[in-house]
């Protein structure tokens, strides 16, 4: 087996089990949400896109980060309270959140960026033309 075909396995693993937890009888022992993310390579780019979706996420609470073909996003969405709110239904998740995203080909972790409109992340990153050293490197979180 080759080490592609690992990583695919362990990247439907991976999606298998987050996809568990949108199973109703288990969303109750999740703590936090999982935003959606869509990732993609178009054919005239040389640039990964990932998008995240965070609606309610305050933009300086985000962090973006990427290490070893891993992009991570995290933040928190928190719940309002001190307003005397009684709930009768709760169905929107709060808390704190992080996904990662495994890349397909290693980055460019200078040339990266992110922008943020409407509760949406928007990740560019180039795809390296060689294999750069290990590291990890942040990623300010722009408006649009």
């Amino acid at each position: 087996m080759s080490e592609s075909d690992t990583r695919r396995i362990q990247a439907e693993i991976e999606e298998l089990f987050a996809d568990l937890w949108q199973v109703p009888r288990f969303v109750g022992l999740r703590r936090g949400f999982r935003p959606n993310i869509d990732a993609f390579r178009s054919a005239d780019s040389d640039a990964l896109t990932v998008i995240v979706e965070v609606p309610g996420v305050d933009p300086s609470s985000l962090n973006v980060a990427v290490s070893e073909r891993t992009l991570v996003v995290s933040g928190e969405r928190p719940r309002p309270s001190g307003d005397g709110r009684v709930y009768e239904q709760v169905e929107i998740e709060h808390g704190f959140f992080s996904r990662q995203v495994r890349l397909p080909a290693d980055v460019d972790t200078e040339g990266a960026s992110a922008r943020y409109e409407f509760g949406v992340i928007t990740v560019q990153l180039p795809v390296a033309r060689h294999a750069h050293a290990n590291g990890r490197i942040s990623i300010a979180v722009g408006a649009a």
